[in-house]
């Protein structure tokens, strides 16, 4: 694309005075003003003639096809050419994940190289989690004269997969896997605190005292403890609700991505246990079922379909996602829910679906904590207005504890944790469920 800059429409616009100016004082110099157009088109000709032509600009972008939120990269750009200006503008347009407003505008420099290109490394950081597309890119320059831009528009549509970031998950991680031992998995190899009996093996510190065998005990003369062979292999199904509630911030952050972030951790740690984690998703309806990963090298595709995960404004339907997974499960799993529920009634139809989905699964329920709920109730009243937020706050948390009273009646487990510690309380929870060797 081609069209006049500032300089030239400026330059039309002071003839015009310049031409009836004369033309009144000598009418006939009105050639003037005809000659003056011309002599402005003819210099806007010769402007789009010269130099480096927009059709020929061929455009590299490089790009990280997944990052993670708050995380730094970079997107160099490079535009290469036949005779490229030595500086030209440029536009992004790109999601509003990656900048405010969706747009930003810089220059790009023309490097000292035999062929010539024009080069620009914008720095990014993605502030939500989802796909953040690039979409396109403007290029222009001016003229030699400065009378026209010279513009070409390159449609990128590269889409970068926006993740929870992996440095808390694998920091996390590690901090978990040296603090505990794992049940036994370091010293005693595959043997563990599982439900299966393997050995017996010479009482050492540490080990559960629960696990002593007495009377082998008294016949060796010497404490002995019971080794159970550790459970591997189960099937652990990490399902997320990606409702209207879940998108709603506590403690400055959506729900959904805290639950996100805590469920990478803990397929993280499953992985590592030799567990199958699957991720499963919904709102209005099931969105996405993966694979179940069995390896910590499939970890990044897990991470990847977290990242597919947005926010729908939108009630869940609890009914049709838990039966759906239900059908698609072949044998008995671990699901692991995070969701969230804030009164008993909107809450019966997920109970009715619990229900039915608990007789041959193990259900494991995590809700965050809503501390500015309980703050409210627990504040002293100074006004009517406070008497009755805080009236309106203890039926929200006296509704919550019922639907976690039936829950749990129905046979499922609900943990109900704080916001930022919500990671390592899931893995806790999910650790004690393989001790006790329930599935």
């Amino acid at each position: 694309m081609i069209y006049p800059t500032r300089r030239a429409i400026y330059l039309l616009l002071l003839g015009a005075p310049v031409a009836l100016a004369l033309g009144l004082i000598r009418p006939g110099l009105w050639i003037v003003a005809p000659a003056w157009i011309g002599l402005i088109l003819i210099g806007l000709l010769l402007d789009a003639m010269l130099g480096a032509s927009p059709r020929r600009l061929a455009l590299a972008a490089e790009a990280p096809h997944q990052v993670g939120v708050g995380d730094a990269f970079a997107l160099r750009l490079s535009a290469t050419g036949k005779a490229v200006p030595r500086r030209a503008e440029m536009a992004l347009a790109l999601d509003e994940r990656l900048a405010p407003g969706g747009r930003l505008a810089g220059d790009m420099l023309r490097v000292s190289d035999a062929e010539g290109a024009l080069v620009r490394t914008v720095p990014l950081a993605a502030s939500r989690r989802g796909q953040a597309l690039i979409e396109a890119l403007w290029i222009r320059w001016a003229g030699p004269f400065g009378l026209v831009w010279k513009q070409r528009r390159f449609a990128l549509g590269r889409s970068i997969a926006v993740v929870p970031s992996l440095r808390s998950v694998a920091e996390e991680g590690r901090r978990l896997f040296q603090r505990d031992s794992w049940f036994g998995l370091r010293q005693q190899h595959l043997r563990g605190e599982g439900s299966e009996y393997e050995a017996l093996a010479e009482y050492q510190p540490g080990m559960d005292r629960r696990a002593i065998d007495w009377n082998a005990s008294a016949r060796h003369v010497k404490l002995l403890a019971k080794e159970y062979r550790v459970e591997r292999d189960n099937r652990v199904v990490l399902a997320i609700d990606g409702g209207r509630t879940m998108a709603e911030p506590v403690g400055g952050m959506p729900r959904v991505d805290r639950a996100v972030s805590a469920a990478l951790l803990l397929a993280y740690a499953g992985l590592k246990l030799g567990d199958r984690i699957s991720l499963f998703s919904f709102a209005a309806k099931p969105q996405a079922l993966t694979p179940a990963y069995m390896h910590v090298q499939d970890f990044p595709a897990l991470q990847r379909a977290a990242s597919l995960i947005d926010y729908a404004p939108v009630e869940s339907n609890f009914t049709l996602a838990l039966s759906s997974l239900g059908a698609a499960l072949n044998r008995r799993s671990l699901i692991i829910l995070f969701t969230e529920f804030t009164d008993a009634t909107s809450a019966d139809l997920m109970i009715r679906a619990a229900g039915r989905l608990v007789q041959k699964h193990r259900l494991l329920f995590v809700v965050i904590r809503d501390d500015e709920v309980e703050a409210v109730e627990r504040r002293r009243p100074e006004s009517a207005a406070d008497v009755t937020r805080s009236n309106v706050a203890a039926a929200m948390l006296r509704d919550r504890q019922l639907v976690i009273a039936r829950l749990q009646r129905l046979g499922a487990d609900v943990i109900e944790v704080p916001a930022d510690a919500m990671g390592a309380a899931v893995v806790e929870a999910y650790l004690g469920i393989k001790r006790g060797g329930s599935l």
